[in-house]
């Protein structure tokens, strides 16, 4: 996917990139090449494999619920690494405040200087391991949504993100194709945490493989990363009046009722 499908793709969702937002993310990817060398951010760092697999996979959720990111919402977004999802959410968000937490200080500083290059506002980066950030009372039940992609398995990540939900607020994670398999596992840690399964989407990202057929680079494809991709995106919503901490979590999307 390179940058002109990525934004034909976004357009398919209503979401016209202006030229602005596609130099944001033309920077975001020199910048994260450029820095990779020095500190390991991630393994996929050809053009079009990181416009698919990490700036559109992490703006799905956008694409997929946008009333839930609509207004000036707060969002936290729990160990990041190279800023996925948050990021390029932001980047078609602009009123979103984000704060980002993250145990690496090398990635930190790769944001730090990341936002700063793409002209962002209203970005917090926070040094804390994910399992000490729900105890932070500046940080415990201060956001409308909470974002994990890639973090831990489904069992854990309730407990990492679940106490940063406001009353009301989301919890939205990202997963693979063995989401169902980890959602049966966590099932005991949803019911600890008062939690309910909502919903679960299931959806496939772009062809890659014909995208780079149109562009003639599939000789640049390993074999590999021939797609599609399946993504899901789980939803539950808590009615607990109390959060409990439980190991294991990565890919729910859950509500945050009066605890």
């Amino acid at each position: 996917m390179n940058p002109e499908i990525f934004a034909k793709e976004l357009a398919k969702y209503g979401f016209e990139l202006n030229e602005k937002q596609k130099k944001q993310f033309a920077t975001y990817y020199d910048k994260l090449v450029e820095f990779n060398k020095k500190v390991n951010l991630t393994r996929i760092t050809d053009k079009n494999e990181v416009y698919l697999k990490h700036f559109f996979d992490s703006i799905t959720p956008l694409l997929e619920f946008p009333d839930l990111f609509k207004g000036e919402k707060t969002l936290c977004d729990v160990g990041a690494g190279a800023g996925f999802p948050s990021l390029p959410i932001k980047i078609l968000c602009p009123n979103l405040s984000i704060t980002i937490v993250d145990s690496l200080g090398k990635r930190l500083k790769f944001l730090d200087e990341l936002v700063n290059d793409l002209g962002l506002d209203k970005v917090t980066l926070v040094h804390s391991r994910a399992e000490d950030a729900g105890q932070n009372k500046d940080l415990r039940e201060k956001f409308d949504l909470v974002t994990g992609r890639a973090v831990a398995r489904m069992s854990v990540l309730s407990e990492y993100c679940l106490p940063l939900a406001k009353v009301g607020g989301y919890l939205v994670a990202l997963k693979g194709p063995k989401a169902q398999d980890e959602l049966a596992e966590a099932k005991h840690a949803i019911d600890v945490l008062g939690g309910k399964v909502e919903d679960v989407k299931e959806l496939t990202l772009p062809d890659l493989l014909n995208c780079m057929v149109r562009n003639h680079h599939i000789h640049l494809l390993p074999e590999h990363t021939l797609f599609p991709l399946d993504l899901r995106i789980l939803l539950g919503y808590s009615h607990n009046t109390q959060t409990y901490c439980i190991q294991g979590f990565l890919g729910l999307y859950l509500h945050s009722c009066p605890r």
